[in-house]
């Protein structure tokens, strides 16, 4: 179905439109075949670094787009309707040139051309082993040795690890708690930055996280982005704004396994008769399409805020948590809707429903966002 958009300006809807046009020629044929054998698609990440939608919500005189925050998520929305991993390719990207944008030293951001536009390709290394959702107890430690820092550590769940050009470390460069953390900027290939081999997921196989190992990996002292002991707060400013670009991802998921099941549905006959007109089914289609409008809603209302320059993390919670549930609920309805075909991999929706259950863990697990919003209540 094709969704109504209310956007700002009508260079907004061209932008849409645009996405459109170069995710079907780009992304939708690509998608499965990557998938099946875990091919990383650098080169169409490059595609869309030329195309300009890398650096969407970044200012212009940076090398971005200067395009509100609430236009932006309605680009992902579309390219995670055609292949989830490349929506999160570009939410992820998009967050790993955060530290440097806000924080970053003037000679540090002579690089966010390159960053936003796709030529050096970014990755946001926070989790560790032995802790995710624990992200202030991190064990990874950078110590300096007069010409700058050495560190020594392990990351966990990196997105674009091994692929990526450049890497945000957050490292312990002090005590115990978020006041020990700084972020450190490494280039691919420093010697002793070693990624491992990728994970076997469940889904997003053609852009599997990996592990990061760091033995005496040695940096200049001008890579410390930020000041020492503020990484911990900048990690937290980046996910606050990453967490949008996972919910919208998931609506763009979601939407797209509504429209493939109710495509379906009108098509497939039962008892004489399109098993769309049958009541079981027919709800259940009401209740998908709904799930998704209120995500939607709910992650373009926070978007919103950020661009009005107003607080927004809590709802920012909110629509990663609505959003990323309603998108597993929506995938699996559309497996039911489909019946065995979408038990098999001849139709999509086998492929939506496993990507959607990592959405629900990534950039905070959904019980880690009901604790952010909780707390906020009480």
């Amino acid at each position: 179905m094709t969704v109504e958009r209310i956007l700002p300006t009508e260079e907004a809807y061209d932008l849409l439109e645009l996405t459109r046009e170069l995710a079907d020629r780009e992304l939708a044929g690509k998608a499965d075949e990557h998938e099946r054998l875990g091919v990383f698609p650098r080169e169409t990440i490059r595609t869309l670094g030329r195309s300009g939608l890398l650096g969407l919500p970044y200012p212009e005189a940076d090398g971005g787009a200067g395009q509100p925050y609430e236009v932006y998520l309605q680009v992902l929305e579309v390219l995670a309707g055609r292949w989830l991993a490349i929506a999160e390719a570009v939410s992820v990207h998009t967050l790993a040139c955060y530290p440097v944008y806000a924080h970053g030293t003037e000679r540090q951001r002579k690089m966010l051309p390159e960053m936003l536009g796709g030529d050096l390709l970014g990755a946001y290394a926070l989790s560790e082993p032995q802790g995710g959702s624990d992200a202030a107890a991190l064990q990874t430690r950078a110590t300096q040795d007069g010409a700058g820092w050495v560190v020594n550590g392990t990351k966990a769940w990196i997105t674009h690890a091994g692929h990526a050009d450049f890497y945000n470390l957050f490292c312990r460069t002090g005590g115990p708690g978020p006041a020990g953390i700084s972020c450190l900027m490494a280039d691919a290939g420093t010697p002793g930055l070693v990624p491992q081999k990728p994970e076997r997921t469940m889904g997003l196989r053609s852009s599997a996280p990996a592990q990061l190992v760091l033995e005496d990996l040695h940096l200049d002292a001008d890579r410390l982005v930020g000041a020492e002991g503020g990484g911990f707060r900048i990690a937290m400013e980046a996910l606050d704004a990453g967490r949008l670009g996972i919910a919208s991802c998931a609506v763009g998921l979601a939407q797209a396994a509504v429209d493939y099941a109710a495509a379906y549905a009108k098509e497939r006959e039962q008892f004489g008769q399109p098993i769309a007109s049958f009541q079981g089914v027919g709800f259940m289609l009401a209740d998908m399409a709904t799930q998704v409008s209120a995500a939607r809603a709910l992650t373009l209302s926070a978007a919103r805020l950020k661009d009005a320059g107003r607080p927004f993390s809590i709802e920012a919670a909110k629509a990663k948590l609505f959003a990323t549930d309603a998108a597993m609920r929506v995938t699996t309805d559309a497996v039911q809707v489909l019946g065995g075909y979408g038990y098999v991999a001849d139709h999509p929706v086998e492929r939506w429903f496993r990507e959607a259950k990592v959405l629900q863990i990534v950039e905070g697990t959904n019980q880690i966002q009901r604790l952010v919003i909780s707390r906020s209540l009480t």
